[in-house]
């Protein structure tokens, strides 16, 4: 036997039973806690090499949503297949609910793993803030009721938030589409206290991080007639946003412009809801003295579901997704636009998982195929 090994056993022999057992507990304690922290270590996933994004068009971008997505690796899959595809930006879900379950206590796990992954593929991302918890909203409510009591309380969380990825986010939506019912918790909509909401949470956001860029708006494109119970014609409720003094909390507006059963070339229209629809709302900025600001389109697309009123073919949802990247490419005043929807963690089994890019199961679509020989400037020699 090792001679160092014989005394320390000799020593711990001569302590009393009790204190025997002590010590042994402290080696096993101690056996244990290197055992977790071992396999903790090997559960991480390697972010990998720093990756460029290339494409022929910059403003590409795709919504994921990995929000629910447990495994790390599928986080990271993900974003290494929307890199390739040449999307240089991503919107993705940060539910508030999810990361501040009681006030002040934060879990970040998360994020740091969504947020770390698309940093090192070279993505841009768009954080999407939103989804109350239940400390944070009235009882009997559903977490997308904010009230205006509660407004700080997520400034503070939008704030810490900001704080934490300082360098490694650049822009931050607050909200989504709250000029429906149902996202503004199944209330009468109201752009008069959204733009409250905003002039709370936006310099609570910029005293934490000054180079973050805050989008407002992230309306959903609607015909919703005066009075309606369910909604609020989107170019009218950015008209009230103004008219309440929201130009001066917010950087950038966020738009909604999907294509349902139109061509992305169909011209815009205030009757009809279609991609260019997105350049009405861009009057409306400019009408209001904000055509300084950039815009980005944070959600958009075309559906192909084969029993959906307002999809179209296949072929017509991979034509006129290209041409819309096409579009943005000569509008100076869109940074970018975001694609709904890159990938699901599980299949909706309904006409939502016929917006996708890429199957559960990582397959790709056929969108996916004809997108990245856009991306590579392939395409056109077909």
């Amino acid at each position: 036997m090792n001679t160092k090994k014989s005394f320390l056993i000799a020593r711990i022999r001569e302590y009393p039973i009790g204190s025997r057992v002590a010590i042994g507990l402290v080696f096993l304690i101690g056996a244990s806690a290197l055992y977790f922290f071992m396999r903790s270590l090997l559960s991480v996933v390697p972010p990998g090499p720093q990756q460029t994004v290339i494409t022929v068009n910059p403003k590409m971008g795709v919504h994921t949503r990995l929000t629910d997505e447990a495994e790390e690796w599928k986080i990271k899959r993900s974003l290494e297949m929307a890199r390739e595809m040449g999307a240089p930006w991503i919107v993705e879900y940060f539910p508030w609910a999810y990361y501040e379950p009681e006030p002040g206590r934060f879990g970040w796990n998360h994020p740091d793993a969504v947020i770390t992954h698309a940093n090192r593929q070279g993505l841009t991302v768009i954080a999407r803030l939103g989804f109350a918890p239940e400390w944070a909203r009235p009882k009997d409510t559903i977490p997308l009721y904010l009230d205006e009591e509660h407004y700080a309380d997520f400034g503070r969380f939008a704030a810490a938030f900001a704080a934490r990825y300082q360098g490694q986010i650049s822009h931050i939506i607050l909200w989504n589409e709250p000029n429906l019912s149902q996202e503004w918790g199944f209330r009468p909509v109201d752009p008069e206290s959204y733009t409250q909401l905003l002039k709370i949470v936006y310099p609570m956001i910029k005293e934490a991080n000054p180079d973050v860029q805050v989008l407002a708006g992230a309306l959903a494109p609607t015909l919703a007639p005066l009075g309606s119970e369910w909604g609020m014609n989107d170019l009218i409720y950015l008209q009230r946003m103004y008219d309440a003094g929201a130009a001066d909390y917010f950087d950038t507006l966020a738009i909604h412009a999907y294509g349902w059963s139109f061509d992305a070339d169909d011209p815009p229209d205030p009757e009809v809801v279609n991609f260019r629809r997105a350049e009405l709302i861009r009057d409306v900025m400019v009408r209001n003295g904000d055509g300084h600001k950039q815009a980005i389109i944070t959600e958009s697309g075309w559906n192909d579901h084969p029993r959906w009123s307002r999809a179209v073919s296949p072929g017509r949802r991979i034509e006129n997704t290209i041409r819309a990247y096409e579009i943005v490419a000569d509008w100076p005043w869109l940074d970018a636009l975001a694609m709904w929807a890159f990938r699901y963690p599980w299949d909706a089994k309904s006409y939502q998982d016929h917006y996708t890019f890429v199957g559960t199961d990582f397959e790709p679509k056929p969108i996916y195929w004809e997108v990245q020989k856009y991306s590579q400037g392939a395409r056109e020699s077909q």
